[in-house]
């Protein structure tokens, strides 16, 4: 009885109960954290966040594209996000005539606005529990389409909270007539590059400026000249009063993935398997792809959005196994489940759980590894998914017409560069060889490589004899014989096995997650001091916190606020990424920031970036940075680089989220852009 007391003390400081900062919570049920929020400065009420009955913030949130959030921020639909969410499409609507991506873009009149095809805004129109309902009988397809048909809505589905131990459902709207209005000059809005990208201090403007269009009725609807600027029911106001220390802040968006309750089988595939294995192959994709850049500008601009999605993650995953070490995840999650298991041992439905639950893992881990090779390397070819464009519709019948394969040639081969993809693809089929279980390599390709002597080689014979890539359109002789659609056809069953594991988590699979339901309900009843929220899943959310710097070092503290004095230090027109237009400098040099101002006794500044304790994850860039009256003082678009393990496990002493403070933003769009009749439209005076 007393080694079970201690290893439950042990487990309550370990992963004790949710700091204030901590949890990314549903905002139909925020009346449970209310009382605290108004303890850190929140003045609102829970139905002001969410609420069925009446307009509330959660009207002014939209889900930008596939994985970002933006925000209204003006009664005629106009929105912003971050830069980098923005950035694929201003990179689509850039070319070297009209570089938006290195000069900015700012429409002078809605009139000059830029449609930008294949984007789209989805605005939540409701969100229910709906487990009761299910648990009672009701079908949830049935469900999902009364509730499309109550709300006018062309989209819907119930996603599992809590592993499935709670259904939610969720109600969207889609709006696809999303306009370009501002963006600044990456050397703004993309300062410092993938060097910067996660860290802190921190001096980017990572901001784009949109319009969401909507038919006469404000309904949603395709691109017409007849539409007009959509009208939300609510929209942020925007604040110029700044943020100090300690101040209260609250996030509003769609967090992406978290794993917060995972069992150390986890944590040490991530840190020691998984993030290593990413990393080196995306650095090598990153180098090849740099240089090309570098050399041409053509170049630069096709292959911007690709490497920045790729540099993404690639940075993100070093800082994350560098956090999990630094907070000894892994030892401390063991010893959790030491103490779980001492508490589970005379409960039968509960003392076999952990053992179960290793087993599946110690089974699914060589086959989600496989699946995380087979896409960081042969899908990291670019001619792969072109070339099985052939192979499975040949395969199905289909009669690929010149129509259909020019069609695929726009979708697959866009802003392509060959020998980029031939260098790459020397190496990454060299990784896969060598990192792949034998038995997992297809066997024609083994036969191939043996024939021409290395995996370098059998790259070389397949772009010196294609056809696919140089000629239009093929004859079915042709493409059926093209030596890249006959290697991607190899792959069939990879791909398959793909499709089995691909799952957002390792832990995600069925064989695991099936535990992870009973897992959810038994530490609910044994840690009954942990605050337990649900993961991210790509659904609304809030979090909360202050404004805060942290102890990077000891020794070193960051404070909370970056300004222009750090733009100007590092300002290089060598580099590429630190080169500022020269507007700004100017700017600088005359100390002529008129109200954008801070600082006393002479010494002032503009204020660029500020920290804050909110947990954010993926999904959140975009995301309103609110004050405790629900206005807007900046838009979240990063975490420091030792924040990222707060996917895993949340540090509230390290763990800080990085916003553009949107006195910059109004800074940039009023003397950079010159386009004061915005802040005129948000309402600022």
């Amino acid at each position: 009885m007393i080694k079970r007391l201690f290893l439950c003390a042990l487990a309550c400081i370990t992963f004790a109960t949710a700091t204030a900062d901590e949890g990314m919570w549903l905002p139909n049920n925020i009346k449970s954290r209310i009382k605290e929020m108004r303890k850190m400065g929140f003045k609102l009420k829970a139905d002001d966040i969410y609420s069925d009955d009446k307009a509330s913030l959660k009207d002014a949130v939209v889900q930008f594209g596939g994985g970002c959030t933006g925000e209204f921020i003006s009664p005629d639909g106009l929105l912003i996000t971050n830069h980098h969410c923005g950035y694929s499409s201003i990179q689509k609507l850039s070319s070297v005539e009209h570089d938006y991506l290195t000069d900015g873009f700012w429409a002078m009149s809605r009139s000059e606005e830029l449609p930008v095809p294949g984007l789209t805004v989805t605005l939540l129109v409701k969100m229910e529990d709906v487990t009761a309902r299910i648990a009672a009988g009701e079908n949830e397809a049935t469900i999902i389409e009364e509730a499309k048909k109550k709300h006018n809505a062309d989209k819907a589905s119930i996603e599992p909270i809590y592993y499935g131990n709670q259904k939610v459902l969720y109600v969207y709207r889609t709006f696809r007539d999303v306009r370009l209005v501002g963006a600044p000059p990456s050397s703004i809005g993309k300062f410092g590059g993938d060097t910067d990208n996660w860290v802190w201090p921190r001096h980017t403007g990572d901001f784009s400026i949109f319009r969401v269009y909507a038919d006469a009725d404000n309904e949603p609807a395709e691109y017409s000249e007849n539409n007009v600027p959509y009208h939300p029911a609510r929209h942020f106001k925007v604040s110029t009063k700044g943020v100090e220390e300690g101040d209260f802040t609250m996030i509003y968006g769609f967090p992406g993935n978290t794993q917060e309750y995972v069992t150390a089988d986890a944590v040490e595939y991530v840190a020691e398997v998984s993030n290593p294995m990413k990393i080196a192959l995306r650095t090598i994709r990153l180098d090849i792809i740099s240089e090309a850049q570098s050399k041409d500008v053509a170049t630069r601009i096709a292959y911007a959005a690709k490497h920045a999605n790729i540099a993404n993650a690639w940075k993100k995953w070093q800082g994350e196994s560098l956090g999990l070490g630094k907070l000894g995840t892994v030892e401390k999650k063991k010893e959790y489940e030491k103490a779980f298991a001492a508490w589970a041992a005379d409960k039968p439905q509960y003392a076999n759980l952990l053992d179960s639950m290793h087993a599946a893992y110690k089974e699914v881990i060589p086959h989600y590894f496989a699946r995380e090779l087979f896409n960081e390397s042969i899908l990291g070819m670019e001619f792969f998914n072109f070339a099985y464009w052939f192979h499975i519709y040949d395969a199905a019948g289909h009669k690929l017409t010149a129509d259909k394969q020019a069609e695929a040639r726009k979708t697959y081969l866009n802003d392509y560069r060959k020998e980029i993809d031939h260098a790459i693809s020397r190496r990454m089929l060299s990784e896969y060889i060598a990192r792949m279980p034998k038995e997992n390599v297809p066997a024609p390709l083994v036969a191939a490589i043996k024939e021409h002597g290395t995996p370098e080689a059998f790259v070389d014979y397949m772009f010196a004899n294609t056809r696919i890539l140089t000629e239009y359109p093929l004859t079915r002789e042709k493409y059926i014989a093209d030596p890249m659609v006959q290697f991607a056809g190899w792959f069939a069953d990879a791909l398959a096995h793909n499709r089995k594991y691909a799952y957002r988590n390792l832990s995600n699979v069925p064989a695991i997650e099936k535990w992870y339901r009973t897992y959810m309900q038994a530490l609910r009843e044994w840690d009954k001091e942990r605050a337990f929220y649900p993961d991210a899943n790509f659904t609304l959310r809030v979090a909360y916190g202050t404004v805060t710097g942290y102890e990077n070092a000891d020794g070193e503290y960051h404070t909370h606020l970056t300004t222009l004095d750090g733009i100007i230090a590092k300002d290089n027109p060598e580099i590429y990424d630190y080169d500022i237009p020269q507007s700004l400098r100017d700017i600088y040099k005359n100390k002529d920031y008129g109200r954008w101002a801070i600082g006393k006794n002479g010494k002032q500044s503009v204020p660029v970036c500020f920290l804050a304790s909110n947990h954010t994850t993926g999904g959140n860039s975009g995301s309103p940075v609110l004050n405790g009256k629900g206005e807007l003082v900046g838009i979240n678009f990063d975490r420091t680089w030792r924040s990222t393990m707060s996917d895993i496990e949340f540090d509230p002493t390290i763990c800080r989220n990085i916003s553009v403070d949107i006195r910059y933003v109004l800074f940039v769009v009023d003397r950079i852009g010159g386009a004061g009749y915005l802040l005129e439209e948000m309402g600022i005076k």
